[in-house]
């Protein structure tokens, strides 16, 4: 009769003994272990808009699929160009409908078109979706939304079809509205209770009870509600327990860290509330403007935490609305970037400029993720990063040739490759696969007529 022989690595007695190093003889038991592999299946989305499309000759990489030279725009990408994959090619079709900006911003993540101007998506977004599958009822968050300088013109900081990318995945397919504010979003994520201040058990317990009051109360009066209400009720009801389940403390680990709040005080996340219909307030330059890079940094330091620290599965963040009207202090630039693209005329230069420093950042993303260790290898190795746009040209607002990246080896992802399709295939063929990298072996995602199936020849795995 064999047994199973017992391993003890080294990480698991360091691990046990908390902060103590504990001076132990070797042990045959302590040999060294192989580090488990990323799991078959993607185990994390992080969704990504950057707005305004790009200057696509100077965004286009160029060489074959795994031998390419990264394009100027892209050009900040090299350190993780193996880490990375650039899908051209891809119409956005059931963006062909709309206002030119907004149904992009719809279709973007739902594979739907919108059938008249401020008009929202007719299907979930793919980011509720794979929460639905591997994050919501599982995790304190069922997914997380940011943006950064958001809802900047004729929205007027309120939800809008300009600046909505998020649709539940429910019977009605209802926008969500981002979280704006940092310190709330730090709060939301990682507790603003130290848990060795005294009371600190005693004050989530009240939140707690306050909570399973409302609940009862709720539950007692579904009783008397029809079949229609009860649901919308129940939906609700969902979304308090969501809430419930997110009053934690977050106790530091090796691979959960909560990032350094920052000082935001000179970033007002609701400047959209004092904007006119032709622009922000100008009283915002050179405050929350220049805030933008500094808050972009914590909000993606926030949202590989929310991962690593398994309070959520799913994230988007938005680099602004479809508007964009914010200036760049940083990069020089006076105007706002909806300006550059086609208000003031097309001005190349200033967007290649912008979109040069989205990839910057995109950048800090990706290392970030890369930087958590798993235990033998990183979260960003079971990651899918899905970066994309409302529109690919500025000037006239098309659609095509889509400037779409994905980043991560989640569900088998093959990265370093530059993957370029033929003309006319829909983006709604990308949306498939990444669902494939979750497990979900659907066939078409969005509308149906906007949908052939998975992509091949490549495939992404």
């Amino acid at each position: 009769m064999t047994t199973k022989k017992f391993r003890l690595s080294r990480r698991a007695v360091m691990r046990g003994a908390g902060s103590i190093a504990i001076g132990l003889p070797f042990l045959e038991c302590m040999e060294e272990v192989r580090a488990a592999p990323p799991p078959a299946t993607a185990q994390r989305f992080i969704g990504v808009f950057q707005p305004g499309g790009t200057v696509i000759d100077k965004w286009r990489p160029s060489g074959s699929e795994t031998s390419f030279t990264l394009s100027p725009i892209l050009a900040p990408l090299e350190p993780v160009k193996d880490k990375i994959t650039i899908v051209d090619g891809l119409d956005m079709k059931a963006a062909m409908l709309g206002e030119q900006h907004q149904a992009g911003l719809i279709a973007l993540l739902t594979g739907t078109a919108q059938t008249g101007p401020n008009l929202y998506a007719h299907g979930p977004s793919i980011d509720q979706v794979i929460a639905t599958r591997i994050s919501q009822g599982i995790k304190p968050m069922g997914s997380l939304q940011v943006a950064i300088r958001w809802a900047t013109g004729k929205s007027q900081g309120r939800l809008h079809a300009m600046n909505a990318l998020n649709f539940e995945d429910n019977a009605t397919f209802d926008p969500i509205p981002p979280r704006l504010e940092p310190s709330e979003i730090w709060t939301a994520l990682f507790g603003s209770i130290d848990p060795m201040t005294p009371g600190a058990d005693l004050a989530i317990q009240r939140k707690r009870s306050i909570l399973d009051f409302v609940d009862r109360k709720y539950a007692a009066l579904a009783l008397r509600l029809g079949a229609t209400d009860r649901a919308k009720l129940d939906e609700h009801l969902t979304k308090i327990r969501d809430i419930e389940n997110g009053l934690t403390t977050v106790t530091p680990t090796a691979t959960c860290t909560p990032p350094v709040l920052i000082d935001t005080s000179d970033y007002n996340a609701k400047a959209g509330l004092n904007a006119d219909d032709a622009d922000v307030d100008l009283e915002e330059v050179g405050t929350t403007d220049a805030m933008i890079p500094a808050v972009g940094r914590l909000m993606t330091d926030m949202i590989v935490m929310s991962l690593a620290c398994d309070r959520t599965a799913v994230a988007t963040l938005q680099w602004s609305d479809t508007e964009a009207k914010h200036t760049f202090p940083w990069l020089n630039l006076s105007e706002h970037h909806h300006y550059y693209q086609h208000d003031g005329g097309f001005k190349p230069v200033e967007c290649e400029q912008i979109c040069t420093w989205y990839s910057e950042m995109h950048l800090y993303l990706i290392q970030a993720l890369a930087a958590v260790d798993m235990g033998g290898h990183t979260l960003l190795d079971e990651t899918v990063v899905f970066f994309g746009n409302e529109l690919s040209n500025p000037p006239n607002h098309t659609k095509v040739s889509m400037p779409f990246m994905l980043a991560g080896n989640g569900g088998g992802l093959r990265t370093g490759r530059y993957l370029r399709y033929p003309a006319g295939l829909s983006h709604n063929n990308l949306l498939v696969s990444i669902m494939n990298l979750f497990g979900d072996n659907r066939t078409t995602f969005g509308q149906s007529q906007y949908c052939t199936g998975p992509l091949t020849s490549p495939t992404l795995t």
